[in-house]
């Protein structure tokens, strides 16, 4: 038990130091994008005075180097900054509106949280139902027309397997909405139904790598004495699979879910953008359209917490379900 508190003290700590990394270059990288915030609010008329006093309200002419000490010191005390975009709007109207980028950001982070779990729910099932299928009817017709789908699947790009959707299900048949224009306050079932195109945008996206790897992996213990052992017992090949097979084949499979969980919340940024979806995806796009550099940093830090997260995770249960990694030689 020692060891396995050990393995995963460790596992937290690198995650930690790698999201230090990642904050640095993100803030970097978010700070050399060209364009600047002050010169697009005052438009053409900008004077190089007035530039200066805007950069100056915003400390914007401090050093990099100070900028991001003040940044890493309010995330670590849960305040994400103050968005630009926000504090010029309650200029204009006199001081009213709410300017924190965490109260931003929070709403739109439900909505995307939301998508992923309804994308999650059916893409993983899906995914390890065909691939213990293909296990057992590897070679076969089944097998083969399981592979192409889903590679045919993984290889479109995400915004044409949104537009086909949106024609066959929302225009040529009208069965869901095309545009999930979700708001606070409907009911789960409205949600689920403006939800579900974009969902299934995504599944087709992931399920082919999960698909794949349940295969593979359950694929590559069916040689193994103990398979043939039960084989020989008379068990029937479906049996032997779930029982036997797939418990063993967990930690490979646990990996590539994982991967294609954090997936399902850092990459939904195109499918957000083509549905109108009210996620961190589409509030990313929009921060970077308009140059406001405390939400886009926000975003890019949920993007690499939650991968970084994810494979933590999967990383602590492929050792928690691998004896064999729990006890290293």
């Amino acid at each position: 038990m020692q060891t396995i508190l050990k393995i995963i003290a460790q596992r937290l700590l690198l995650g930690l130091l790698t999201l230090l990394v990642v904050s640095v270059v993100i803030f970097v990288a978010v700070n050399l994008l060209p364009g600047d915030f002050a010169e697009s609010i005052l438009g053409q008329s900008a004077t190089p005075e007035a530039v200066a006093s805007i950069r100056r309200d915003l400390g914007l002419d401090q050093p990099l180097v100070i900028r991001y000490f003040q940044w890493l010191g309010g995330i670590m005390t849960g305040d994400l900054g103050t968005s630009f975009s926000q504090l010029n709007f309650r200029s204009a109207m006199g001081g009213a509106g709410d300017t924190g980028v965490a109260e931003q950001i929070a709403p739109r982070l439900s909505n995307t949280l939301f998508l992923a779990g309804v994308s999650a729910s059916i893409a993983v099932p899906l995914a390890v139902f065909l691939g213990i299928l293909a296990a057992l009817y590897r070679n076969t017709l089944f097998d083969r027309a399981t592979n192409v789908l889903t590679l045919s699947s993984i290889s479109s790009p995400e915004f044409f397997m949104a537009y086909i959707l949106i024609l066959f299900l929302a225009v040529l048949n009208p069965i869901l909405p095309s545009l999930s224009n979700i708001y606070p306050g409907m009911s789960f079932g409205e949600r689920l139904d403006r939800t579900l195109l974009p969902a299934l945008t995504l599944t087709l996206v992931v399920t082919a790598h999960m698909m794949r790897m349940t295969r593979a992996a359950i694929i590559n213990l069916l040689a193994s004495p103990y398979i043939e052992m039960a084989r020989l017992k008379g068990i029937k090949p479906l049996r032997v699979i779930v029982k036997h097979a797939f418990p063993n084949a967990l930690a490979p499979i646990i990996n590539v879910v994982a991967l294609n969980l954090a997936y399902l919340v850092t990459g939904v940024v195109v499918v957000e953008v083509v549905f109108v979806y009210p996620g961190i995806g589409q509030l990313f796009v929009d921060a970077v359209k308009n140059r406001d550099i405390p939400v886009v940093q926000a975003c890019c830090l949920i993007f690499a917490a939650a991968y970084i997260l994810l494979n933590l995770t999967a990383d602590i249960l492929s050792i928690l379900s691998n004896p064999r990694l729990r006890h290293p030689k």
